[in-house]
């Protein structure tokens, strides 16, 4: 080994020198290119009978695509169906919610799974049923809530995609949310969905039910049809909320020194900037796809379900 320690430093020295000749560096990558193999370039070296039947999946497979289209649009019909079916339940949630009506005894007795405390001795249970009329009595003299406070503005604070959008500017607002539907379009009309946020009366704007509507696609790209996944989002529209003076939380105004180029003076201006707020949901009017489309879906299959 000993021995042919010259011979292999002089050829690590050779190949250095090989490697830093661009005219073979050119001809290693021009090698290096014509050998990859892409899923194009090995079609490309098959027989023209076996190219033909791939072809020929290739035209399977767009059917199928079509195919698949269609059944998203039937569970699009079929979600507009059940959700009629659901109304009369969301109807009685938002009247739960806003205190519009109180649950009967049947609606509101829910069995605990927890089993020591169905392993309780009978005198105690009495004793705590006793205590807990005793409790709900004197807070009912000290206060008496409304419906489930701050129900929907606890979703908004639980939910960490809905959390993210939040800012503690926003909080005061969303306590005044009372409802959130989904409203599908008609059957025959192209495949949309809209989301409304109802709002009771309040010191910020003048809108009681603010709205955001998806327009959706459901056909393979004919440029791309393989690329197909089922319904996609291709356009949107908000819509404007009638702020109240000095409420607009989607802006804020800041102060900038401006010096004149000519007298030399400096003056303070102030401006309306753009501001981080959940209320940029509903704008622009129309297009705008942000991470704030995102919680879309979320209204759309587990929000409001």
């Amino acid at each position: 080994i000993e021995g042919n320690c010259p011979t292999l430093l002089g050829t690590e020295k050779l190949a250095d020198q090989v490697m830093q000749n661009p005219q073979v560096l050119a001809a290693l990558q021009e090698r290096l290119d014509s050998s990859s193999h892409t899923p194009s370039s090995y079609i490309e070296t098959l027989p023209k009978a076996v190219k033909r039947r791939i072809d020929a999946l290739k035209q399977l497979q767009v059917k199928c695509a079509h195919i698949e289209a269609k059944f998203y649009e039937e569970v699009h019909d079929l979600e507009r169906k059940y959700a009629a079916l659901y109304q009369p339940l969301f109807d009685k949630r938002r009247d739960f919610v806003i205190g519009e009506a109180e649950p009967t005894d049947a609606e509101s007795e829910w069995h605990s799974e927890n089993e020591e405390e169905e392993k309780l001795a009978g005198d105690l249970k009495n004793k705590v049923v006793i205590e807990e009329k005793e409790a709900a009595a004197a807070a009912t003299e000290e206060s008496n809530p409304k419906g489930i406070p701050d129900f929907w503005f606890t979703i908004f604070r639980n939910v960490d995609m809905l959390s993210e959008l939040v800012q503690e500017y926003d909080e005061p607002i969303l306590k005044h949310l009372q409802d959130i539907k989904v409203k599908f379009s008609e059957p025959g009309q192209p495949m949309s969905f809209s989301l409304e946020f109802h709002f009771e009366p309040n010191d910020y704007f003048t809108n009681s039910v603010l709205t955001k509507t998806y327009k959706m696609k459901s056909e393979p790209d004919k440029t791309d049809p393989f690329s197909f996944e089922g319904p996609e989002i291709v356009d949107c529209e908000g819509c404007t909320i009638e702020w109240k003076k000095g409420k607009n939380v989607t802006v804020k105004t800041i102060k900038k020194k401006q010096k004149h180029k000519g007298r030399g003076t400096v003056r303070t201006i102030t401006k309306q900037v753009p501001n981080d707020s959940f209320f940029n949901f509903f704008s622009p009017i129309k297009g705008y796809f942000t991470f704030y489309h995102k919680v879309a879906p979320y209204f759309y299959s587990r929000c409001i379900v």
